[in-house]
């Protein structure tokens, strides 16, 4: 009896667990529907890809031509009109040396529209290189210098602050009739300033940035009064700054802001 009664236990407790049924449907029905959406993307692209029939370029072409820029991306082209990779593409365009910015777009149905914008150089940089107004060194060897353009140099890696230093001197000297015609910083970090009008302005390399104020705020408006007479500015010094003349002498001036004196602008030998 006891036999029977253990029989029928593992009998009930075997009929509870049964295998899940899994309907074949539920797994081809998807994986149907997956492939026939790829094989009609796939299918689509073939259809749309096609030749490129024509390449539409327009910029300023100063410096570079269409045939360069064609040449350039001869290779991306040849991948079709969908295949073509136009990310590629604009970085071919960028990397030639006078291009600055690139846009490329499709135009169905088979044509490639490119628009490209040339570096605009704002001063030199050394003996042949050229910064663009954002203080980049976008030609390490130009062969052609424009003589227009004012000259920075120091280190390659300080371009862009000596072209950052430049622009903010010059538009507050613009105000008050001065121009500045060269910046200078050596490998000390020592800079000088030579204004369109041949005055030399030292700055050394301590207190750059608080020199470069008190000229502005103060020398400048010397300078502009006496231009013909003054040789040089000598800012290296912790309570003012020295006015050379032309005929060899200097006139030690303290700052007022300072020291609370009064400048000594007229000529002397001190």
């Amino acid at each position: 009896m006891a036999r029977k009664q253990a029989k029928r236990r593992k009998q009930k407790k075997a009929s509870r667990f049964r295998m899940p049924t899994i309907r074949v449907g539920r797994i081809v029905a998807p994986l149907v529907a997956v492939g026939i959406v790829v094989a009609t993307y796939q299918l689509t692209m073939v259809m749309l890809d096609r030749t490129i029939s024509s390449i539409e370029i327009s910029g300023p072409f100063q410096r570079v031509s269409a045939l360069q820029i064609e040449e350039a991306i001869s290779d991306e082209i040849d991948a079709g009109f969908v295949g073509a990779d136009l990310d590629s593409i604009q970085q071919s365009i960028i990397a030639l040396q006078w291009i600055d910015q690139a846009r490329v777009a499709r135009r169905w149905p088979s044509r490639i529209s490119i628009t490209v914008t040339e570096q605009v150089p704002a001063a030199i940089w050394g003996e042949k290189g050229l910064l663009n107004t954002r203080g980049e060194l976008f030609v390490s060897d130009a062969h052609h210098i424009p003589a227009e353009l004012p000259r920075l140099s120091g280190p390659d890696e300080n371009s862009a602050e000596v072209a950052k230093r430049y622009l903010e001197v010059r538009d507050q000297l613009i105000p008050v009739g001065l121009d500045l015609r060269r910046v200078h910083v050596d490998a000390r970090g020592s800079w000088e300033m030579t204004l369109a009008n041949g005055i030399e302005v030292r700055l050394g390399r301590r207190d750059v940035s608080k020199r470069t104020g008190l000229f502005l705020d103060v020398v400048a408006d010397i300078i502009t009064g006496r231009a013909a007479d003054i040789d040089y500015v000598d800012m290296r010094y912790g309570n003012g700054f020295t006015i050379g003349w032309k005929g060899g002498s200097k006139t030690p001036v303290s700052d007022p802001q300072k020291d609370g004196q009064k400048m000594l602008a007229s000529r002397g030998t001190e």
